[in-house]
């Protein structure tokens, strides 16, 4: 940091000390009036992350912190004619120079943050003795003398949280807290320097120049630096710096001139990769991960939590900025984390658009939060699509009925953790086509996997039938399917086919007797013959045919049956008759079973059709 003139950005107002928050400062540029020993011409700030030598011990030790994180800064000043009072404020904040009025000047934007770091360092007797204190920004401190904690306050605002009246850094022992330092001779500074006196080096190190430029007098440079792991203060990021003259050690000091400078830049830059850009819903529920990468710049020590959270279902990949369900508990990470982070499992029970975000909040003063849950960080769960397989039941003859069962696997559970629900319609296509409906069943309520039906109905004509079975899913978890629509599957074809029909012909013939009566002793006959007819060879069973004829006049007589309706087509039939005689001089003759007719009769022919 170089000023441009002699004249330029010097503190003015009464509020312009260091127990007064920035706000309340004020500068201005070309006024003149500062003495020469207080006129800051360059200054500079450096911080370094060196490895550890130990709590306590060796050239760089780093107390309870896992590296040494010092701060070397410094400056020069236009003239050594008097001792100097320096200070350097190493700000979390950034602050710059502002346009706003403020006590007579113009005022600063920003201002303190708890743990800003003051080091205030005093030279005397020709830079052999060094006086530095160290303080940080407290509002806790409302007064000098003030006990916060185990340290004292300096002033309002200034815990003092070390000091020392010999951290000169030319007689400091390893492992000092601090020191400072201002050149015992002449020398050449490395950069464009001209003080009061115009000093040059004679044979000085720049050959080809005699006397060589640049030149500073005995204690016009100043040089120091603070190991902030000692201190406690290994996690702080600065982001500002500014380097002041001062009227006196004092905290009430009046400040004069200054040098304001960008130190560093505290940032956090957090980045979430899903581990999956696309997942199934599975059986009804996914686990679902995201990934992290926390990189924060300006510091080498930092420690903080991130908490991961996932938003949706979302009607679309709109990323999750704000709100969302928090997933595990916040994970403690640090500079020391393995990196990328992955997140706690989530449990996804719905299908749609999810989308990640994860915040990191910093435990390091200083180190801003960060956030990432934009539109890269989202990734899409899908539907499942079950399987559905049908069994036709077996082929029929006309006039019976036709069957189908489907069964369902594959699907997935819903939101809420019930079976899927939905319904399977079946249909029956033909005869012999995929476009007649033969039959429609009414929704078969399906309730997760499983065998539904069978379904059935009677067809009325002959052919081939081709089943179709169709499962309306059941949103959003499952999608819906069909089998055989295209009526491809010849498993799922049923036959029906024509009834079977015959004819057997049977000869028949209408059976007729006659019978003869005698008198065997002479005399007329007067009486009736009763014929019955039998399908045995013995008169027994039941009469199949009965008639009675009369018989009058001179013996014999000779009487028959006329029977032309009754027929049989049993091969062996008896004739039963009985003589009833009206004379009474004759006598009648009882019923007997006198004649067998046996027939040859071949009934084996049958006509047979499908």
């Amino acid at each position: 940091m170089a000023e441009p003139n002699l004249n330029s950005s010097i503190f003015t107002g009464g509020g312009s000390k260091d127990p007064q928050d920035i706000n309340n400062w004020a500068w201005k540029d070309g006024a003149g009036g500062l003495p020469d020993k207080d006129n800051l011409l360059h200054s500079f700030a450096a911080r370094y992350s060196l490895p550890s030598t130990g709590a306590d011990t060796g050239t760089c030790p780093s107390g309870t912190a896992t590296k040494c994180e010092v701060l070397y800064f410094g400056s020069d000043r236009f003239d050594n004619s008097g001792d100097a009072q320096q200070g350097f404020w190493f700000f979390q904040n950034e602050i710059k120079l502002g346009s706003n009025s403020v006590g007579g000047g113009t005022g600063f934007t920003g201002v303190h943050k708890e743990g800003d770091l003051l080091v205030v360092s005093d030279f005397s007797n020709g830079g052999t003795t060094s006086s530095i204190t160290v303080y940080s920004w407290n509002p806790t401190c409302t007064k000098a003398g003030q006990t916060v904690g185990t340290k004292t306050c300096g002033d309002a605002n200034l815990l003092t949280l070390a000091s020392s009246t010999n951290a000169n850094c030319a007689s400091a022992a390893a492992g000092d807290t601090f020191c400072g330092l201002v050149n015992a001779n002449t020398i050449q500074m490395p950069w464009s320097f001209t003080d009061k006196s115009g000093t040059t080096v004679p044979d000085g190190p720049d050959p080809g120049t005699d006397p060589d430029p640049n030149g500073a007098l005995n204690g016009e440079f100043y040089e120091g630096g603070v190991n902030l792991s000692q201190l406690g203060l290994a996690d702080r990021c600065f982001q500002s710096v500014a380097s002041e003259t001062r009227s006196s050690t004092s905290t009430t000091a009046t400040l004069k001139d200054f040098a304001l400078g960008k130190f560093g830049s505290c940032q956090t830059e957090v980045k979430t990769t899903p581990t999956a850009a696309s997942l199934s819903i599975g059986t009804g529920s996914i686990k679902a991960t995201d990934q992290a990468m926390v990189k924060v710049t300006g510091t080498n020590t930092w420690t903080g939590k991130l908490q991961f959270s996932l938003c949706g279902p979302l009607n679309s990949a709109s990323g999750c900025t704000t709100g969302g369900t928090p997933i595990g508990d916040p994970i403690d990470i640090s500079n020391n984390t393995t990196q990328p982070i992955t997140s706690p499992e989530a449990t996804v029970t719905s299908v749609g658009t999810y989308c990640w975000r994860a915040d990191f909040t910093s435990e390091t003063t200083g180190v801003p939060p960060g956030s990432d849950g934009s539109t890269t960080e989202c990734f899409t769960v899908n539907p499942v699509t079950p399987n559905l397989a049908t069994s036709a039941g077996d082929d029929v003859t006309l006039g019976n009925p036709i069957s189908d069962t489907a069964t369902l696997t594959g699907t997935a559970t819903k939101p809420n953790g019930d079976p899927a629900g939905g319904t399977i319609i079946f249909t029956a296509y033909g005869p012999n086509d995929c476009t007649t409906v033969a039959f429609t069943s009414d929704p078969v309520s399906v309730s997760g996997d499983g065998t539904y039906g069978p379904v059935s109905f009677t067809p009325t004509a002959i052919g081939t039938y081709h089943w179709v079975a169709e499962y309306s899913g059941d949103s959003p978890n499952t999608n819906g399917t069909s089998h055989n629509t295209g009526c491809t599957d010849t498993n799922e074809d049923v036959v029906v086919n024509s009834v079977k029909s015959s004819m057997k012909s049977e000869q028949s013939f209408i059976p007729n007797d006659s019978a003869e009566v005698s008198a065997l002793e002479g005399g007329a006959l007067k009486g009736s013959v009763k014929f019955e007819l039998f399908e045995s060879s013995d008169c027994s069973g039941t009469a199949i045919y009965t008639q009675t004829v009369n018989v009058d006049g001179a013996s014999p007589q000779k009487v028959s049956t006329n029977n032309t309706t009754v027929s049989t087509t049993t091969a062996n039939v008896s004739w039963r008759l009985t003589y009833t005689s009206n004379n009474p001089a004759q006598r009648s003759i009882p019923e007997n079973c006198l004649e067998k007719t046996a027939l040859a009769i071949d009934n084996d022919g049958t006509i047979s059709s499908p």
